[in-house]
């Protein structure tokens, strides 16, 4: 039996288990997914599943996606007990598993509208340049890639999509000297498309997403989509396996 019809403005199906920390509404033509483990949103396996689950279920259901972290933190990145807990196969099959969210974000075949609500840090960095749309917060928040500051290498997908999407003068600075960046920096690099006081960030996202949906043609965007991110999506998945072999943490 296929998944009953989503009510609108009610939760529509996550997985069990995650219903406390990922949940999925449909307002209008977009599917709203809301991303709060109370802490830091980190990237567990547990959460990564949830998130996909959702983009799935609204690729589905929905003209557009928006995807909403919780107040002050959008994302801390990976979990750290599992990156650095000694088991570098689970830290590998983690860095696998959030490469494949990136990547469903970014060949996902309606608009995905980012809502970063706080700090993006790490894998939350590298998630903002994988979405159509970003609306940062602005305030007291950290933006970028941190894994060369933390012994760790950034792995090559990170590479890619940060290449795709950030500004020249910023990639060097961002992905191999580990800068932070402030909100405004962020948007100067290229990783968000404009910034709001915290309270407006869904909001807004909300909105792009639905202004998205209400012009945007499903075939052709999804055959545009194909053109322009088709190939470094295949390159990146390809060479996932030898990305993930080379990753280690000292």
């Amino acid at each position: 039996m296929g998944r009953p019809p989503p009510v609108h403005g009610t939760p529509t199906a996550t997985l069990p288990d995650m219903s406390d920390t990922v949940s999925s509404t449909i307002e209008g033509d977009v599917t709203v997914i809301r991303v709060d483990d109370g802490k830091a949103n980190a990237l567990s396996f547990e959460l990564i599943e949830g998130v996909a689950a959702a983009i799935e279920a609204g690729v589905a259901e929905s003209k557009a996606i928006a995807i909403i972290g919780r107040e002050g933190k959008f994302s801390a990145g990976f979990d750290l007990s599992v990156m650095t807990g000694g088991d570098i196969a689970a830290a590998r099959d983690l860095l696998g598993a959030g490469a494949r969210l990136g990547l469903q974000i970014f060949e996902a075949p309606v608009p995905v509208v980012l809502g970063v609500t706080g700090h993006a840090i790490a894998m939350g960095g590298i998630l903002t340049t994988c979405a159509d749309y970003r609306v940062g917060a602005d305030g007291p928040y950290k933006v970028g890639l941190n894994e060369v500051s933390n012994g760790m290498p950034v792995p090559g997908f990170a590479v890619g999509m940060c290449r795709d999407r950030l500004t020249p003068p910023w990639f060097a600075r961002c992905v191999q000297s580990a800068y932070m960046c402030s909100p405004s920096e962020a948007l100067e690099a290229g990783f968000f498309d404009e910034i709001r006081p915290l309270e407006e960030v869904a909001p807004r996202a909300i909105e792009v997403a639905t202004q998205l949906a209400s012009y945007v043609h499903a075939a052709p965007f999804r055959t545009t989509r194909t053109i322009v991110r088709g190939e470094l999506a295949s390159r990146l998945r390809e060479g996932l396996a030898a990305d993930l072999s080379m990753f280690d943490v000292s």
